[in-house]
């Protein structure tokens, strides 16, 4: 069996696949998922902007396999082309093997195998925060399945919980001046958005007692501030990119209303507050219905003869299924630690503890 997952990783490994800049077709990588998964039915969507899914399914089953295909960029630490997959002792690198080609790659192998009812989702947009796949997904198919289990690297464990993701830009205006001015405290678009960025830590620090299913407090980042001419000129204008990342306890929408209200309240203009990415925790919805979903994720994880690991900090697509209504968790080979780094690896061992799973699932 790692023989065949290996062999289909190679190939999946040399299709490129980065996001961005997201060049993907409806040929290429796909034309290879469809010639490999013979008697199935499929379902090829273009969703536009190199966001492309397929839908393999075989049978009537009720729970659908999800694994993106798209990776991050590489960068010019790799000590070799990421597009040709090295094979060593106890692992493989190249770019995707972790992250999360390891899982199509034994899709397919097992898919081969067996020959009970198998739901697979082959999508291309998780790495750019431009859900389109999923959602074009939930529109045509939602209703044919109740559960969805997502490939991301868990060390082959279900995790039924991680937090959510909002992120947000926000500009400020100042107005242009000789920077000896006075009026530099409180005209300064850099002077704005530093009181305001010390006003939205305070604000998220507060936050840090929250506690659910093993995730304690919110984890925040102000990534990006940028803007102001020189020294000696009043900055006219500056952009901060922040985001964080919710608990299911706790309520987004609050905080983002919080940060809206502290910049109205520093400054004579209002800032511009742009939310430019959400994504929902996992389990999805309020502390309630959050907690019902995890215990039928749990449920199903058991059912399947699964390990369920700890909730994790990392965001991912489970969580849009979760909030259409299915019961969902994420299960995939290989760690978080290796995903979007150069030379990134997967261990062969991760692979073969999968591919003896989806054996099993997909009988």
């Amino acid at each position: 069996m790692q023989h065949e997952v290996l062999q289909h990783l190679q190939a999946l490994v040399g299709f490129d696949t980065r996001n961005p800049p997201r060049a993907i077709s409806t040929g290429g990588i796909f034309d290879y998922l469809q010639q490999h998964l013979l008697g199935f039915e499929f379902d090829l969507v273009d969703h536009g902007a190199g966001a492309v899914s397929l839908l393999a399914v075989r049978g009537t089953p009720k729970v659908v396999f999800n694994v993106h295909l798209d990776t991050v960029p590489s960068s010019d630490q790799w000590s070799a082309d990421p597009l040709v997959m090295r094979d060593g002792d106890d692992r493989v690198i190249g770019l995707g093997v972790c992250d999360i080609k390891g899982a199509a790659a034994a899709m397919l192998a097992c898919a081969a195998r067996t020959q009970g009812d198998v739901a697979l989702l082959f999508s291309t947009d998780e790495e750019a925060n431009d859900a389109r796949c999923i959602a074009g997904f939930l529109a045509r198919h939602g209703q044919r399945f109740s559960a969805a289990i997502i490939a991301e690297p868990t060390n082959c464990e279900a995790v039924l919980a991680h937090r959510g993701i909002a992120s947000v830009r926000v500009a400020f205006r100042g107005e242009a001046g000789h920077g000896s001015s006075a009026a530099a405290v409180s005209a300064s678009a850099l002077h704005q958005a530093l009181r305001w960025g010390n006003s939205a830590l305070d604000q998220f620090a507060a936050l840090q007692g929250e506690r659910f299913g093993g995730l304690t407090g919110l984890r925040y980042n102000i990534g990006r501030i940028e803007g102001g001419i020189k020294a000696n000129v009043i900055a006219p204008s500056t952009e901060v990119r922040l985001n964080f990342r919710p608990l299911p306890s706790t309520d987004p929408d609050q905080v983002h209303a919080q940060l809206r209200q502290a910049a109205a309240e520093i400054y004579i203009v209002p800032a511009e507050y742009e939310i430019t990415f959400r994504g929902p925790t996992l389990p999805a919805g309020d502390i309630a219905g959050a907690e019902d979903r995890r215990l039928r994720a749990r449920d199903l994880a058991e059912e399947l003869d699964l390990p369920i690991g700890n909730a994790v900090d990392f965001w991912t697509e489970a969580s849009l299924f979760s909030e259409a209504g299915l019961t969902a968790f994420v299960f995939g080979p290989g760690d978080i630690a290796q995903a979007h780094t150069a030379d990134e690896w997967v261990l062969k061992s991760q692979l073969t503890t999968y591919a003896n799973h989806l054996m099993r699932l997909f009988q």
